[in-house]
């Protein structure tokens, strides 16, 4: 191929659908801010709490980042603002202040029963804030920036609009973090992105994980992969583990199933012989259809085994990503023999002692290359006319990362004969002798002046066993 013939680009499929399908979880943005998952099936009924109700046929098929109205069960599309309506929420002057207003003062006048009455009657939310501003005694006093916030409040409050979310990682990794950041060990979406980048994900590659942080690792590794390559988990458990964050991002079946394979530490062993239940039955035997059946997917689970199993034994990953809560020096001697050279390590925790540990390990091995911990730190800062500035809250750390790079080294390290439970690429290397200048060393002086002598020494050559 010629340099100026381009390369044909990579075959990759889309992760997911980018309409709301059927069978789908997907995330909804509230009027307070908060984030729920609601599972959208054909012909059912989804409740939103205090918002209420709707069919769950009216989003069926609509694409993400849409903003509807509950009205008697049925949505309306909410058309987005302009750019205009948006310039008007934020003014860049204002020389209104808060200093007349009386916060003690019993400025509105409309009751709860009042606000009660209008809710039962069907009167829209946007009319009960009508009604509330009309009346309030000091709004007028507000600043812009204040009559602003005192909308918001108050459509969290009556308002029941509602925004569907894109499944994209960023977002289904923030939610998981404000849920339970426990149940996904502390990984924030920085984190994430620093491990992937880190274990250099990419279409077509093959890797090995163990993630017990819900499924984070695997959904963000699925998703740079686009369903090429092969990625197989080591899990606890017999059966493919459920992975929580999976169900959100929605994949399609096609880019998940030709590429993801799990196994459990037993039968990540090559010397351990999995209990399989007889599949080799004669055919007199066979009784019923469902018997057969049920033999058709015995016997298809045990070559999926036997195939992932072989597949993990025949070596050449490209790397190794790893959070989990048991040791993590345990885990690297186990997995790291089945990567490649240059294969890169990641290993996530939540504290840094864990990694503390494990990089004075891995400096004493010479199989190992430049391990280094980093933590990451993410600032989160909020965007508007005037008003820039770091939040007033954010998270006090997305856990600790160490990352190393394997490599490939002699047997013989010095004079010293070392087990490092690793292939090489030459057993037959000798360790190579090095020449270093000593240091000097003064002679006898004469006159009051020192001579000083140095000679290149050689280093004896190590002993071959």
């Amino acid at each position: 191929m010629s340099a100026s013939t381009p390369f044909p680009p990579t075959p990759q499929f889309d992760t997911r659908e980018q309409t709301v399908q059927s069978g789908n979880t997907i995330l909804i943005r509230l009027p307070n801010g908060d984030t729920k998952a609601v599972k959208i099936d054909k012909d059912s009924t989804v409740s939103l709490g205090r918002l209420g109700g709707f069919h769950a046929n009216e989003l069926l098929n609509e694409p993400f980042g849409r903003t509807y109205d509950i009205v008697d069960k049925k949505l309306t599309l909410v058309p987005p603002r302009t750019l205009a309506e948006v310039g008007r929420f934020f003014p860049e002057d204002t020389d209104a202040t808060n200093e007349l207003i009386n916060d003690g003062e019993f400025v509105q006048p409309l009751t709860l029963e009042e606000i009660q009455a209008l809710k039962q009657s069907g009167a829209h939310a946007s009319e009960i804030i009508k009604m509330q501003i009309e009346q309030h005694a000091n709004y007028s006093l507000k600043t812009e920036y204040s009559k602003e916030k005192y909308k918001k409040r108050k459509e969290a409050k009556y308002s029941k609009t509602f925004t569907t979310i894109e499944p994209t990682l960023f977002n289904v990794c923030d939610y998981w973090f404000k849920k339970d950041q426990a149940r996904i060990r502390d990984i924030r979406v920085d984190a994430l992105s620093q491990i992937l980048n880190l274990a250099n994900i990419r279409p077509g590659g093959r890797y090995i994980a163990v993630d017990d942080a819900s499924g984070v690792l695997v959904s963000g590794i699925l998703e740079r992969m686009g369903g090429l390559g092969r990625l197989i988990t080591i899990c606890n458990i017999d059966s493919p583990p459920p992975y929580p964050v999976m169900v959100n991002m929605n994949f399609k079946s096609e880019t998940v199933t030709p590429v993801l394979s799990s196994l459990n530490w037993a039968t990540a062993q090559r010397d351990h012989t999995p209990l399989v239940p007889p599949v080799d039955v004669p055919s007199d035997q066979i009784k019923s259809e469902r018997q057969k059946s049920r033999l058709n997917k015995r016997k298809a689970a045990t070559d999926l085994l036997n195939g992932t199993r072989e597949d993990l034994f025949a070596g050449e990953f490209e790397a190794l990503i790893v959070a989990s809560d048991y040791e993590p020096f345990s885990i690297l001697e186990r997995l790291v023999p089945y990567l490649a050279g240059s294969a890169s390590i990641v290993v996530q925790s939540p504290y840094v002692q864990v990694l503390s540990d494990l990089h004075t390990k891995l400096r004493a091995l010479p199989g190992y290359l430049c391990p280094s911990v980093t933590e990451v730190w993410l600032r989160r800062y909020q965007v508007l006319p005037g008003r820039t500035h770091p939040t007033m809250n954010t998270s006090g750390s997305g856990g600790f990362i160490l990352h190393a790079i394997k490599v490939y080294v002699s047997r013989l390290c010095g004079s010293t004969r070392v087990d490092l439970g690793v292939r090489y690429n030459d057993e037959n290397a000798n360790a190579i002798t090095s020449h270093r200048r000593p240091k000097a060393s003064a002679s006898n002086s004469s006159n009051g002046v020192s001579t000083v002598v140095a000679a290149d020494v050689a280093m004896a050559d190590a002993d071959d066993d």
